[in-house]
C-alpha cells in the first residue's frame, strides 16, 4: 500500500465472563498508507447474563495533532422487560 493509499481494517472481539455476561468489540479503523489512524467507528454491544443489550457506538476522528476525537456518541439499552 502507498502512503496516499487509505484501507480500512476490522476487528472483532468477544467475550464472556464469569457471571454470564457477554461482551462484543467491533472496531473499523481508516488507516493511511503510513499506518496512521484517520477514523474509527467502534461498537460494544453488550448482553447481560439479564438478557439486557447495551449497544454504545462512538465515531471518532484523527485532529491535526493525529489525536482522536469522539465526533458522535450514540448509547441504545434494551432491557429483557421480565
Amino acid at each position: 500500500m502507498s502512503s496516499n493509499e487509505i484501507e480500512e481494517v476490522e476487528i472483532i472481539t468477544e467475550v464472556t465472563d464469569d457471571e454470564g455476561n457477554t461482551v462484543i468489540d467491533d472496531l473499523v479503523a481508516v488507516v493511511d498508507g503510513e499506518g496512521n489512524v484517520l477514523a474509527t467507528d467502534e461498537t460494544l454491544i453488550i448482553e447481560t447474563a439479564d438478557g439486557d443489550v447495551i449497544i454504545d457506538e462512538v465515531v471518532s476522528v484523527a485532529d491535526e495533532n493525529g489525536e482522536l476525537q469522539a465526533v458522535a456518541e450514540e448509547v441504545t439499552i434494551v432491557t429483557n422487560g421480565e
